[in-house]
């Protein structure tokens, strides 16, 4: 044990001193090192976790999963022989002696029985080897921005590469503190300064930084490095490791980047993944919960008689159901018109039997090339006859479309494309020529013309004309596309709005996906010529799955509020449309734009059965003033979620008859779904048994066939979601009442705790906007959880200075006198800021933040 006086640990943030231990074990020389390791002395009645560090940091690193160790479980992190504050005599030791020198530590420690190993950076390499070495008491493995193998003709780090050339390692890694510190700086925001200086502490002096330098130059990247062998067994060896594995993985790693990630699953297919996107290569210290998530993982799938599933089992399915509409009215009606594309004054049309043909030639032309069954292709194409193409095309070669709309954003759909890891993209040529920039994977086929200075910049790509003209050659040869069988399998990958954070990835069986067809169809369309006009991207793919015809407007597909009233009409026009999709951003500026309509325009409009707006809530002032532009037509305002869609449905009169209330009125669940509340506790947590009693407020729960088969890569938000059988938590919240209808009143993470309880943002909101001074609000909670203060910022009717937020008396006494609950301040702002998808969501999240700095005094930018 440790020596009075021999503590280095004492006051390091979250860091027990008590867990400090130090002892003496012979290496394979029979030289005596001392050791120095973090345990919490837990006589183990369940198992031990062995935590193992990477290069340059030690123990420390796991720190978190000592203080939330499970009941009866020992945790013992080390310091490896050099690092930390172990020996800093040991000679340099190679991959092979450090995976010898962590089993005579467990040996001399007395870790026998259940273990569960976790492992960072090239602590995974050396912690696997022990793993295969100890193989009979391993019962899981958790792994945290690590790598296995390396090949050799794939980039490898810049950073590292050049602290290995020997003249630059002994004065970046040794001599000078530049490595210790990089490994820290490189998270985002910056990690707490004394949680640096922990990082650092053991590192001070030159002559404690030797193991850094041994550790950069025994990185094996070369063909002949000593390590090479040794790496490529264990990496072989994992292959055939069939324990539960969890791997926790920053995303903005520029160490151990997604293809490492994408190598360790090749070898280890059956692990669970959480990928955090803004997280970097200190995933632990990026994002604290990875502990929370850790012990929850090892509690359902190590510390349990046999790993609980929370996915559905696939089932007996058609697949050839998905595009059986667009097959029989080729048969039927080949000259109907399936896509129509209108740009610039030109309206294009595609039949049901080019469309046909099209997907099957495109779709020999991707086997041709190479697209398997079960492969993930991105589809980064704009609306129209091409993105249908090529999404039913990838349907019928079996593989998982990754569908990534332009309404992301750049950035945001750089996340997406990354996190999703497709093995193939086919995309316009200037999405094409951007992805080795975004860093995302895949073999590329361009859709569209392809200059030829980009097309030499980009190595000569496929393209979907020459694959779609090698499958004319191969249909004419009589090649058929492989059978696919009846077996329920992933299809899609979609992705949510980002609007809370970083867009998910939604996966999608062919069952659910049929289904949720299915239900839009029963509620929506009422025959097959009743034409589709999508003024929202994965909208127009609707239609043809419906067997309809489907008009994409002139409007730019990244921004929902360029439709105008014009190019609404003119594409319901152009095929005769009576269902129309549009969001309430697009729908403003129709109703902002509709004194330039003519005659025949209004008469188009009036021909419209049915107008659907979702995404965010719509204002009646606006259904009522779109009702005038399409006369005849149910005016929906549907709810549902990229998880799940649709969830519940109503028209403009059941609004109206539903009369004001605490929150927007979505209506009654659609045929099939089931709709559960979580109720909040004082805090504004969702922790109730669920219930479907009137007028208790709490999170919204989903029960439908149609629901997502899971979320991509994101374990901990998949088993969050799904934590009660057969429910998918929304993380809306919201009531019931006594008509069954459903009342949405915010997103659970935009609740306010206040001392009075819970309070939920929306009916304030609704209330504040019915003053004629206010054309938007939000309300938003300042200060710490159970005493924060309700803010309202409002965006005026009057002009507003950026640098003066605090609203004008009148004003501010105006909306305290229709609030219904106590405000703190009125803050006024030029706009709110709202999500790129739908131009309607505000992000309480950014207001929440500026208007705490404001009312702190702090310098705030502009909000929106």
């Amino acid at each position: 044990m440790t020596t009075p006086g021999e503590q280095p640990v004492e006051g390091l943030p979250g860091l027990d001193p008590r867990w400090s231990r130090f002892l003496t074990v012979p290496d394979a020389s029979g030289e005596a090192r001392r050791w120095h390791v973090l345990d919490n002395g837990v006589e183990p009645t369940e198992g031990t976790l062995l935590c193992v560090h990477g290069n340059p940091t030690w123990s420390y690193l796991w720190r978190r999963f000592l203080s939330e160790a499970a009941p009866g479980w020992r945790v013992v992190a080390v310091d490896q022989l050099g690092m930390g504050w172990s020996t800093r005599r040991a000679p340099a030791r190679r991959l092979d002696d450090r995976v010898d020198d962590l089993g005579r530590l467990t040996e001399a420690l007395g870790i026998t029985g259940r273990t569960v190993l976790a492992a960072h950076d090239w602590g995974g390499l050396v912690g696997l080897g022990w793993v295969l070495e100890h193989r009979e008491q391993v019962a899981g493995v958790v792994l945290t921005n690590t790598a296995v193998f390396q090949p050799l003709d794939q980039p490898f780090s810049a950073l590292i590469r050049l602290a290995r050339n020997p003249a630059l390692r002994q004065l970046v890694c040794v001599q000078t503190p530049t490595f210790v510190r990089g490994a820290a700086a490189l998270s985002r925001p910056p990690l707490d300064r004394e949680v640096r200086r922990a990082l650092a502490g053991p590192y001070a002096d030159p002559s404690e930084r030797a193991a850094i330098g041994d550790f950069v130059a025994d990185v094996p990247l070369e063909r002949d490095h000593p390590s090479r062998a040794a790496m490529e067994r264990v990496a072989e060896g994992v292959r055939g490791l069939d324990v539960p594995a969890l791997v926790l993985w920053g995303g903005r790693d520029p160490v151990f980047t997604d293809l490492h990630l994408h190598d360790l699953l090749d070898r280890l297919p059956h692990a669970d993944v959480h990928r955090y996107g803004r997280a970097s290569h200190l995933v632990t210290e990026d994002v604290p919960e990875t502990a929370t998530t850790a012990w929850r993982w090892i509690g359902e799938k190590v510390s349990t008689d046999g790993p609980e599933t929370f996915e559905r089992p696939a089932q007996q399915v058609d697949r050839t159901a998905i595009w059986a509409p667009i097959t029989a009215r080729a048969t039927e009606s080949g000259s109907a018109p399936a896509v129509v594309e209108l740009h610039d004054g030109v309206v294009s049309t595609t039949s049901f039997a080019e469309l046909e043909q099209g997907i099957t030639d495109l779709a020999l032309g991707l086997s041709d090339f190479g697209v398997r069954r079960g492969d993930r292709v991105a589809v980064l194409v704009t609306p129209g006859v091409g993105l249908t193409t090529a999404v039913f095309a990838c349907w019928r070669v079996g593989a998982v479309v990754v569908v990534a709309d332009a309404g992301l954003g750049v950035r945001g759909m750089a996340h997406a494309l990354r996190s999703a890891r497709p093995d193939h993209v086919i995309g316009i040529p200037k999405a094409v020529a951007a992805l080795d920039a975004l860093r995302v994977p895949g073999r590329r086929v361009v859709a569209g013309h392809l200059p030829a200075p980009l097309g030499l910049a980009l190595r000569h790509p496929a393209t979907v004309a020459s694959l779609t003209a090698r499958g004319a050659v191969l249909r004419e040869h009589g090649t058929q596309l492989p059978s696919l069988g009846d077996t329920d399998e992933d299809v899609a990958v979609f992705f949510t709005s980002g609007a809370t954070g970083p867009a998910k990835g939604v996966v999608y069986r062919a069952a659910q996906l049929q289904g949720q067809v299915a239900r839009l169809a029963g509620l929506y369309a009422g025959d097959r010529d009743d034409a589709w006009v999508a003024a929202f991207p994965l909208f127009s793919l609707y239609g043809p799955a419906m067997g309809t015809a489907a008009a994409v407007p002139d409007m730019d597909p990244t921004r929902a509020g360029t439709l105008t009233a014009a190019a609404l009409a003119d594409a319901a026009a152009a095929v005769d449309g009576r269902v129309v999709f549009a969001s309430p951003a697009a729908l403003r500026n129709v109703v902002a734009t509709a004194a330039a309509l003519t005659d025949g325009q209004r008469a188009s409009l009036a021909r419209v059965r049915v107008l659907m707006s979702a995404g965010a809530p719509v204002p009646v002032g606006l259904l009522r003033r779109v009702q005038e532009l399409v006369p005849n037509a149910d005016l929906h305002t549907p709810y549902g979620m990229t998880e799940v869609l649709p969830v519940a449905d109503i028209t403009l009169p059941g609004i109206e008859a539903a009369g004001q209330g605490d929150g927007v009125c979505v209506g009654c669940p659609v045929p099939g779904v089931t709709i559960r509340l979580a109720p909040l506790d004082a805090l504004g947590r969702a922790t109730g048994e669920l219930t479907t009693t009137a007028g208790v407020t709490g999170e919204i729960l989903v029960e439908a066939d149609h629901r997502k088969q899971r979320y991509d890569r994101l374990w901990a938000t998949e088993r969050a979601s799904s934590r009660d059988a057969g429910h998918h938590r929304t993380g809306d919240v919201g009531h019931l009442d006594d008509e069954g209808r459903l009342w949405v009143e915010g997103r659970l993470v935009h609740v306010l705790s206040t001392a009075d309880g819970p309070l939920t943002p929306v009916g304030v909101e609704q209330r504040v906007e019915t003053l004629p001074e206010v054309v938007s609000a939000a309300v938003v909670g300042v200060g710490p959880a159970g005493t924060q203060q309700v803010v309202v910022v409002v965006v005026p009717a009057a002009a507003v200075s950026v640098r003066r937020p605090l609203a004008a008396g009148e004003l501010a006494a105006a909306v305290r006198g229709v609030a219904g609950v106590e405000v703190a301040a009125v803050l006024a702002v030029p706009r709110l800021p709202v999500d790129i998808r739908h131009n309607s969501k505000i992000d309480r999240a950014a207001v929440s933040a500026w208007a705490s700095q404001v009312l702190s005094g702090q310098r705030a930018g502009r909000l929106a």
